[in-house]
């Protein structure tokens, strides 16, 4: 029971400081206005190919119709771009502005400090059985958010 407890208070406290620092870590006077649904649309968005709506929502396993207000919010903060296809007019490409890349470019700094920080002080084993015990806690919350459907953010 004490090792559940532990885990729990670090799991739980861990989820808390990652999405404080995420916010922190992008709050310059630059990006002021982001959230972290803003980071998370954002980093679905990446710096590639653009992508449709319907790609970026399946990634974050949310609707259309909730990427569309989030969409609209970033498109308004000058974090996104809407471009419609050659082809077929009615589809609608999104990709990341130039303030956008820039905001892209300082969360993904975020995370490779964070996890250089972490995987500087493990032996290779221990990276193996970080990444096993999280790819399990990972698969555990896809399989309760398959079972419940997308989710709002």
């Amino acid at each position: 029971m004490e090792n559940y407890e532990t885990l729990n208070k670090l799991l739980v406290q861990l989820f808390r400081d990652v999405t404080d620092m995420e916010q922190k870590g992008i709050s310059t006077p630059e990006f002021g206005d982001i959230t972290n649904n803003d980071l998370h649309v954002i980093e679905a968005i990446g710096i590639g190919e653009p992508k449709n709506m319907s790609t970026i929502a399946r990634e974050l396993s949310v609707t259309v119709g909730t990427l569309t207000i989030a969409m609209n919010s970033l498109v308004k903060k000058g974090y996104v771009e809407r471009t419609r296809g050659r082809e077929d007019r009615r589809v609608v490409y999104i990709s990341l502005s130039e303030r956008g890349r820039r905001a892209y470019e300082e969360h993904a700094r975020f995370h490779r400090e964070m996890l250089e920080s972490v995987i500087g002080e493990l032996t290779k084993e221990e990276q193996d059985t970080l990444i096993r015990a999280l790819s399990r806690l990972q698969g555990w919350f896809q399989g309760r958010q398959r079972q419940r459907g997308t989710q709002d953010f």
